[in-house]
């Protein structure tokens, strides 16, 4: 790993911290793990500077550092600054099927909204299109994972994929959850349905149509801007 950067990480997010803020931030994610209270615009323009100033020569030290950062972490903007460096565009050739176990690690002990939307929709999500036929079974597994954030990923990892979604995965995925309360997962399958339906509405409408077990949360969002 490039511990150089990871320990920049720290000593900057420590320098830009908002002591004052920074318990209104943890309690409005309900995380365990305190904040600095570094907001985001301050944190992409500290991410910046450091990543232009530790550049990553190659795949391994990018991967080891991205993990290092996200495992020692103390503070949830070290964890941010993992999933920046993740998507950090110089670094995006590195992006294969082999990061799946990394990102399934950030989803499993993230296990929060912040973290595992990011890495469901621009992580997991260009990972399935670049190579289907690996990522798709296990988006069916983990659709019925006992892990709720692994399911919760299952559904919404195709919001970005506008023509390319795989209707086939995003049917398989909704009906292996649709019967379940759990309020992050029915708003993931709306939240999945009305992102699709922006590209494909009818399809959307059909489905809704033809699923009446959907929750009213579900259905509320996915046909949240079609014609009621």
């Amino acid at each position: 790993m490039d511990a150089s950067l990871v320990a920049a990480v720290e000593t900057g997010l420590a320098a830009a911290a908002d002591p004052a803020k920074a318990p209104d931030m943890q309690r409005y994610m309900k995380s365990d793990m305190p904040f600095f209270g570094v907001a985001k615009p301050q944190r992409a323009a500290l991410v910046k500077a450091l990543f232009q100033a530790h550049p990553i020569a190659d795949r391994t030290t990018w991967v080891d550092t991205m993990a290092a950062l996200w495992r020692e972490a103390t503070h949830r903007e070290q964890r941010y600054v993992a999933l920046d460096l993740a998507g950090h565009k110089p670094y995006q050739r590195w992006q294969d099927v082999d990061l799946l176990p990394l990102y399934e690690e950030f989803i499993v002990t993230g296990a929060w909204w912040d973290y595992v939307d990011e890495v469901a929709s621009r992580r997991v999500g260009p990972l399935l299109r670049q190579d289907p036929d690996t990522i798709a079974p296990r988006l069916r597994t983990w659709a019925k994972d006992d892990d709720r954030w692994k399911r919760r990923t299952s559904i919404i990892c195709q919001l970005a994929a506008k023509q390319a979604t795989d209707t086939d995965l995003l049917t398989d995925t909704i009906e292996a959850n649709i019967d379940d309360p759990d309020f992050f997962l029915r708003k993931g399958i709306g939240w999945a349905l009305r992102e699709y339906a922006k590209t494909e509405p009818g399809w959307v409408r059909h489905f809704v149509d033809t699923h009446p077990g959907l929750s009213p949360l579900s259905r509320r969002e996915a046909l949240k801007h079609l014609a009621q």
